[in-house]
């Protein structure tokens, strides 16, 4: 998953902004540097304002201008982003949904919606398809 930043420059450096995420920006004083900042504060943003309820927007797909670089979404970040909207998508507790897979506990699944917990085996992986068909892992890696 990538979103997209637009870098602006100043007499003593560069800062950038996500287009599809108001608030999300970051600043530094060489390009390479913005670059990596970038990066940590996509992740941070997405990570920051964890709940349940939240929801992101997702990426737009090919966003051309000027000035413009694409940003990778840590693959924790970005599973845990698609599974919650799938779930809320479909109105759908995180109950109903653990019950679905057949985990034995509500904490299990909360770990998967989780940025900083989400690591799910290639079985969990495969139950969830199943359950949300529409899921759209390929944003993930």
């Amino acid at each position: 998953m990538q979103y997209h930043f637009k870098i602006y420059k100043e007499k003593n450096g560069y800062w950038a902004k996500c287009i599809e995420l108001q608030g999300c920006n970051t600043q530094a004083d060489t390009l390479e540097e913005l670059k990596i900042n970038s990066t940590e504060a996509l992740n941070l943003f997405l990570n920051e304002t964890f709940d349940s309820k939240t929801i992101f927007p997702l990426p737009k797909i090919n966003y051309k201008g000027k000035d413009i670089i694409k940003v990778q979404v840590n693959p924790k970040i970005a599973f845990a982003q698609i599974l919650r909207m799938e779930r809320h998508k479909r109105g759908l507790s995180q109950k109903e949904v653990a019950d679905m897979i057949g985990l034995k506990n509500l904490y299990s699944y909360q770990r998967l919606e989780s940025p900083k917990s989400a690591n799910p085996a290639l079985l969990t992986i495969s139950k969830i398809k199943q359950i949300f068909p529409d899921l759209k892992l390929d944003l993930v890696v």
